[in-house]
């Protein structure tokens, strides 16, 4: 399988300017035959809309009908045009009246296989939006098989305020036994703009360690007796309203105890991260810390 997640800078509330962007990067990678055999491409969460609106009066001019709205269209197009499986986040109006932080996933036909509702929600999406009606996704996508889903917030505590060894998304996707398990993310980091900017293409190793600490039961589990878990994260990066993100998106996997990184991107890095399944790792991780694997 080929996986690949559209890590960017969009700008809240430039709908249109942002898929211009999107599209771009996009191209850039299909000029240098990069998305050949491509499976799947993710983007971040309300990833053409932009994140950090402040409140339901900023952000309802960009509210979408489920499934049906600027954002899936789009990624309907990018579906049939690469022919592979698209997930992108959109801000979600339903038919009753609710709004969900959402992600919708259209298969290279471009027929809608889900449409995910984020569970646990971030103090922004507090101030427009509702919790999902079913806790995360472990499901069939079509031709990609089962997978587990989630969006940023929900690998946390419900609300900061549950334990944190409840792991709740951890433990669904385990109990699933979901051999792929997506997250789309708009992920914040500490860093200042300025450190943002001063090594752009470095991953924040902060950031990814908390990730991993968040899948501990799945990295604990994963014995000789278990099957292997993929586990991908696709982040937003730049700066956006004051809200500065992690980038660091990723694609990794969980086998008999260890995390191996296929590849990582930076923390300010705009670009389509590509990675074939059947290829090696290059990183390995070992007590949080990210090691090259030709340096032991």
């Amino acid at each position: 399988m080929k996986i690949a997640c559209l890590q960017y800078a969009p700008e809240v509330g430039q709908l249109h300017t942002n898929m211009a962007k999107a599209n771009v990067l996009i191209d850039d990678a299909i000029g240098a035959g990069r998305t050949a055999g491509l499976d799947w491409l993710l983007l971040p969460e309300l990833a053409l809309t932009g994140y950090n609106f402040a409140s339901l009066e900023a952000i309802a001019p960009f509210l979408e009908p489920t499934a049906a709205g600027a954002s899936t269209k789009w990624a309907v197009d990018v579906a049939t045009r690469l022919r592979c499986h698209v997930t992108v986040g959109y801000p979600e109006q339903a038919a009753d009246g609710h709004r969900y932080n959402a992600t919708v996933t259209v298969s290279p036909a471009g027929e809608v296989l889900a449409n995910y509702r984020k569970t646990f929600l971030y103090y922004t999406d507090e101030t427009w939006a509702h919790e999902g009606d079913r806790q995360f996704f472990s499901g069939n996508l079509g031709a990609l098989g089962p997978v587990s889903m989630g969006i940023c917030m929900d690998i946390n505590p419900h609300k900061f305020l549950a334990p944190w060894e409840a792991y709740e998304f951890a433990r669904a996707a385990q109990a699933a036994e979901s051999p792929i398990v997506v997250l789309n993310m708009a992920w914040l980091t500490r860093l200042t703009p300025d450190e943002l900017m001063l090594q752009r293409a470095d991953s924040d190793n902060e950031t990814l360690a908390y990730w991993l600490e968040r899948f501990y039961p799945l990295i604990n589990d994963s014995g000789a007796d278990r099957p292997p878990v993929v586990l991908v994260i696709a982040n937003r990066c730049g700066v956006e309203a004051g809200a500065v993100y992690a980038g660091t998106s990723t694609i990794m996997k969980i086998e008999r105890g260890e995390v191996r990184i296929y590849d990582i991107l930076g923390r300010a890095e705009e670009s389509l991260l590509v990675v074939d399944l059947d290829q090696l790792p290059k990183f390995v991780v070992t007590n949080n810390r990210e090691q090259d694997k030709s340096n032991p």
